[in-house]
Parts: structure tokens; C-alpha cells; sequence
């Protein structure tokens, strides 16, 4: 189904700051408007998700 709504948790794996946001999953890929972390990382992360 597209466009189903999800849970998304993400860690840094550079400072450990963890962020828990609402996405959509698109194609393949969700989309939740997540750019980088508070330390300017921009890659390197845990990404967990779960259906609402």
C-alpha cells in the first residue's frame, strides 16, 4: 500500500540523540522530513519503524 502512514525512530550513531517522527512511506522509501542531527550528522543513523 502507498502511502501508508508510519512510526519512525532514529538514532545518531555518532551522539546517541534519538528522534521519533510521523512519515509516509513512498516507493519504497518514507519520507519524514529528517535532514540531519543536532551534532550536523547527516548519515550515519539507526532507523527503525512501525505501522500506525
Amino acid at each position: 500500500m502507498s502511502n501508508e502512514r508510519v512510526k519512525v525512530t532514529i538514532r545518531c550513531r555518532k551522539c546517541n540523540e534519538k528522534f521519533t517522527l510521523r512519515g509516509r512511506r513512498d516507493k519504497g522509501r518514507i519520507d519524514t522530513g529528517f535532514k540531519q542531527c543536532l551534532c550536523n550528522n547527516e548519515n550515519d543513523f539507526e532507523i527503525q519503524e512501525d505501522y500506525l
